[in-house]
């Protein structure tokens, strides 16, 4: 047996293969037992193996403890058995699962975001003896001789150093090794092994190259370590033309782990070993510190007469060739310095609005009606105080002379608890404090609240507290709208409400209307969104992390979730990102990306979402959408254009870099200047965690990006008579059309109000503004529901489209005004209005939709839409529980390409006698039908959900 294969058997009695009768803790017989490191690149068995096949006999008792590799969230999960180990944190932690092996399955972290970065392995359960073997190698040699390609000289014989990271390579010493850090295992071969410099040296650089020799055998392996670095490899060369045949890097791990080269088409050739380390490893994010892996380490070239099996070969599928950090300049600047280090584009300035002592932690805020600045310090985030002991407070910024500065400050109130979202307006200050929406009556003169906090709602989650009720704004229809977490779940309702008058829901946008009091789920899905805007056309967009990043959010819709299923179990599939890209690098998923991804727009984490709509930027800006990108220091603008029933996001440009690490704005709104206000949370810890000592609660900025076309103004709106707000929804900068239309919602409208917005919605020949008096008139009840019908024949596909979503508001439309809508959904040539009749759907009972949806399913057009197939399925799988054989027959008519196979599992899901005749009735038929793929894969589904 060669060393290799003698450590390779010690390896995996140590350290892969399980012990035959390891104890537990407990008294419990343990048959196989096994250790593995947790990190975001995988599962790592103490020899380098990533994400191992683990095996066991049928009955055995297994165990796997992992340890915690990094200061980072992890378990370990079987898909199969449905199990989880407790979830760890700290880094050297442990947990582990223990089961009785009884079928293969697969085991995996259940973090979300963790699996797709690659934690997930095989379990296999076998017969007969679990053992691995090797086959046997040689060294390469020249005249006659062995080469020194295993280093067991303890020289340098054979090869060839340049620069000084090979200077002295050999090392002879394992567990510690003295170039690494002390709890790493090199786990080389024989007596000796090379290294470029191992953490100690890591800045080193340098290239080694040993000696041609003949290629005498078909196959070849080394072991290797280190960075998984562009720029740390080790290579073959062809010695003839110089050509590399094979690289490898490391996997950015110390133990040395066997590489297999296929040589058979350069048999009888020579070739060379260069081992390459142009790698400083210095990192220009200074909280970030120099990587530890700008090395690698080598040793044990040999060849194979058959290609060799190693227990713990690395494959180069599972090494995530990492590029360089980011270049990010600075961390930790003062205010001034901070928005001197700044890059915006040519014509924009950013001046230093607040910092702190005067602001700490700002977390969410809005502008009035005098574009003032209302903020929220966060002093509780991310514990919430036990009720009657919070700390955030409400702070009120102005500038008073148009500098940038916001020289007056004032505190509107103190002691409230977790506050994530806020919104003035209607008479008060809107509050998201989970587990509560509040409201604090105001008197907006004085700047004075009229009363105590008040509970609207309750029920708001809090197991996860940055992913509660955030992002307030109101929508362009007069509700309250917000986010929500995918990994908080609540359970929303008036206080005392019964769970049957409650709306349960995670990760999504919700509305609540201030004076009906309706609580409603918008749209549901996606990940942790924090950030909301509407466009000129009212249309809805947020910005969200980890999974893609943007999505326009349609009423009814269903959205990518970054984890959990659906409310509705018949939903199938949902609706992808509309963003033609994503902000990260790489094929390993975002976390992979962090600090790496400068050149995709600089990471997977986006806070704060502002679309554009100020009158004094460059044309090019209006209706664009920008996001912070928290990994990236980097402001993201994104532009939206139409497609089809929705849009495309495409990447444009990143507007401006901040140059600082510990920069974290989470969001951004345009004044009446035109001017935009941002917050930055500015904390050295850029990720969330349930321990409060993790954030650094004494810093916290606004800033101010200004264009040389801005002119500063001062305003107060509610000084204007009704009829001047009502000539607001005509401005060019739409702060003004947004705080006219709530005032005027306010006030509560009147006939004089409402007759001259309708000589703007019948008059102006601009649809945008045409919009903007038929949501003012919406929120001041000035319309009437013969009023809305007549606008379904407008010459604008928004205006028809918005007097369908405001016809359905009550969940209530006439009979003839039904029939409008059939007509419509046979003819009307939009695939916007389709997609609102769509929304409008299912807002109804589901008895009332057969028409409408009978001539949606028909449009060819549509067959390819991003949003429509989804949209109808999502309209019509009620209406399989009201009459099956309908809904098959619309099914079959439809060309929507998944509308019959839905309705196939829908039907099935009856589980009813009479659903059964039907499938196989609709089973017989298709069978008489013409060969073809579509009525093969109909026939292949209805044989399996008729069990047949």
């Amino acid at each position: 047996m060669t060393r290799f294969q003698l450590l390779l058997s010690s390896l995996g009695v140590l350290f892969l293969l399980p012990a035959a009768t390891s104890q537990a803790q407990t008294s419990e017989k343990i048959d196989r037992d096994y250790a593995l490191e947790a990190t975001m690149l995988g599962y790592f068995a103490k020899d380098g193996a990533r994400n191992p096949t683990l095996k066991a006999n049928k009955g055995d008792r297994v165990r796997i403890t992992i340890t915690n590799g990094e200061l980072m969230t992890h378990d370990i999960s079987l898909e199969k058995l449905g199990i989880k180990s407790k979830t760890i944190q700290e880094k050297g932690t442990t947990t582990s699962l223990v089961f009785t092996a009884d079928k293969s399955d697969t085991y995996y972290c259940s973090v979300p975001g963790h699996r797709a970065a690659g934690m997930v392995g095989s379990f296999e359960v076998v017969e007969g003896a679990i053992n691995q073997t090797t086959t046997a190698g040689q060294l390469p040699q020249k005249n006659g001789k062995p080469l020194n390609l295993n280093l067991e000289t303890g020289t340098l014989a054979d090869w060839t150093a340049t620069g000084d990271a090979f200077a002295n390579p050999i090392v002879s010493q394992d567990d510690p090794s003295p170039v690494h850090e002390k709890e790493m295992h090199i786990g080389f071969a024989g007596k000796h092994f090379l290294s470029s410099g191992g953490t100690t040296n890591a800045k080193l650089t340098g290239t080694l190259t040993s000696v041609p020799f003949p290629v005498t055998q078909p196959f070849a392996a080394f072991m290797v370590s280190g960075g998984a670095l562009q720029d740390t490899r080790v290579e073959l060369v062809q010695a003839s033309t110089n050509k590399v045949i094979f690289h490898s890097t490391g996997q950015g791990r110390a133990t040395l782990q066997p590489v297999v080269v296929d040589l058979q088409p350069y048999q009888g050739q020579e070739v060379f070993i260069r081992i390459i380390d142009n790698e400083t490893g210095i990192s220009q994010i200074p909280y970030i510190p120099n990587d530890k892996w700008a090395h690698i380490n080598f040793d044990d070239f040999q060849f194979y007469a058959t290609r060799p099996s190693f227990p713990n070969e690395l494959k180069q599928k599972d090494i995530i060739i990492l590029p360089p950090l980011d270049p990010v300049l600075n961390a930790g600047l003062s205010g001034p310095k901070a928005a001197q280090a700044m890059t915006p584009p040519p014509g924009f300035k950013i001046t230093l609005g607040a910092a702190e002592p005067d602001l700490v932690k700002p977390i969410c805020f809005t502008i009035d009606t005098r574009g003032r600045l209302w903020v929220v310090e966060s002093h509780t985030y991310p514990v919430p105080a036990p009720e009657g002991q919070g700390r955030d407070k409400i702070l009120i910024f102005e500038d008073t002379n148009g500098d940038g500065t916001l020289d007056s400050k004032k505190v509107f109130i103190e002691g409230l608890n977790l506050v994530s979202g806020m919104e003035i307006g209607m008479g008060g200050v809107w509050l998201g404090a989970a587990p509560y929406l509040r409201f604090i009556p105001t008197d907006f003169n004085a700047d004075k609240p009229t009363g105590p906090p008040q509970k609207v709602l309750d029920g708001w989650g809090l197991e996860d507290t940055h992913e509660t009720l955030n992002s307030l704004r109101w929508g362009p229809d007069g509700w309250l709208y917000g986010t929500h977490g995918v990994f908080t779940h609540s359970n929303v309702g008036k206080p005392g409400a019964p769970d049957s008058e409650r709306t349960k829901l995670n990760a999504g946008v919700w509305r609540y209307h201030p004076t009906t009091q309706k609580f409603e789920l918008f749209a549901e899905g996606t990940s942790n969104p924090w950030g909301l805007d509407f466009n000129d056309f009212g249309h809805a967009f947020i910005t969200a992390c980890v999974i893609p990043h943007m999505y326009n959010m349609i009423q009814g819709g269903r959205y990518q979730r970054q984890a959990g299923k659906h409310f509705n179990p018949y939903t199938y599939d949902d609706i992808k990102t509309h963003a033609d890209h994503v902000h990260w690098v790489g094929e390993r998923g975002p976390h992979a990306g962090n600090f790496r991804s400068a050149s995709a727009g600089g990471g997977h984490a986006h806070a704060g979402a502002m679309i554009y709509l100020g009158n004094s930027w460059p044309q090019e800006y209006r209706n664009d959408i920008f996001m912070n990108n928290i990994n990236g220091a980097k402001l993201n603008r994104d532009h939206p254009a139409p497609q089809g029933s929705g849009y495309v996001v495409t990447h444009q440009p990143d507007f401006m870099a901040m140059n600082d690490a510990w920069s974290q704005w989470l969001n951004m709104k345009y004044d009446p200047s035109g001017s935009v206000w941002a917050i930055d949370w500015y904390d050295k810890n850029q990720c969330h965690s349930p321990n409060p000592d993790v954030h650094d609660k004494t810093m916290g900025r606004i800033f101010r990006i200004s264009h040389d076309n801005d002119k500063w103004v001062q305003v107060d709106l509610r000084k204007a008579s009704d009829l001047e707000l009502v000539q607001y929804q005509l401005h060019p900068n739409d702060w003004y059309v947004r705080q006219a239309r709530l005032l005027l919602q306010e006030r509560g409208g009147s006939k004089k109000i409402h007759k001259a917005l309708k000589v703007i919605l019948n008059t102006n020949p601009d649809a945008t503004r045409k919009l903007r008096a038929l949501w003012a008139l919406h929120a001041t009840n000035g319309l009437t529901d013969d009023e809305l019908a007549a606008l379904l024949a407008n010459e604008s596909e928004h205006v028809r489209s918005w007097a369908i979503q405001l016809l359905a508001e009550d969940k209530i439309i006439s009979p003839e005004t039904m029939k409008k809508l059939a007509t419509m959904a046979q003819k009307d040539p939009s695939p916007v209005v389709r997609l609102y009749l769509t929304s409008a759907m299912l807002r109804l009972d589901p008895a009332q939709r057969w028409d409408v949806l009978d001539a949606l399913v028909q449009h060819t057009e549509d067959k390819d839409d991003h949003n429509l197939p989804l949209m109808i399925w999502y309209a019509s799988e009620p209406l399989a529980a009201i009459d099956a054989k309908r809904a098959l027959e619309l099914a079959q008519k439809s060309k929507m390409p998944k509308q019959l196979p839905y309705t196939i599992q829908r039907v099935a899901a009856l589980g009813t006698d009479e659903s059964k005749k039907l499938l196989k009735d609709l089973n017989d038929r298709v069978g008489k039908l013409e060969h073809s793929p579509q009525n093969h894969d109909v026939q292949r589904l209805l044989s399996q959900v008729l069990g047949q």
